[in-house]
């Protein structure tokens, strides 16, 4: 399914504010999916990774009615990059058993939403390229 780079970018915003707000409110729930035990350590990361959902989901939402150009192709790049990374590492360190089973249900997120900006970029060279 193909979305539009409006769309995608809006859906992405919303996710990242919901990540955001889970990983700066309630942690141990979402690590609990991945049977990572709760301590300050993990706490003080998770409140972190919190503010930069954030700003992802601010930089989503603002750049979504952008017209193809290099600012919107970095942007795409960025995200296929950072969720094709995480779900490579997601999976590793199910396979080496540091992460239980739930990570899959984020490296499969990571892999659509990575694949998403993929082909939105794609098509958006195409437009770029016929013009």
């Amino acid at each position: 399914m193909q979305l539009s780079f409006r769309t995608l970018s809006t859906l992405t915003a919303a996710l990242c504010l919901l990540l955001s707000l889970v990983w700066g409110l309630t942690p141990q729930w979402l690590l609990s999916f991945w049977d990572i035990e709760f301590s300050f350590a993990v706490g003080l990361v998770a409140r972190r990774t919190a503010v930069l959902f954030g700003a992802l989901s601010v930089i989503s939402f603002l750049v979504r009615n952008e017209p193809p150009c290099a600012t919107r192709n970095a942007l795409s790049l960025g995200f296929v990059v950072g969720c094709w990374g995480l779900a490579v590492l997601g999976f590793a360190e199910w396979l080496n058993g540091h992460v239980g089973p739930g990570i899959l249900l984020a490296v499969g997120f990571e892999l659509a939403l990575g694949l998403a900006f993929f082909q939105t970029r794609r098509v958006s060279v195409e437009l770029e390229t016929a013009s």
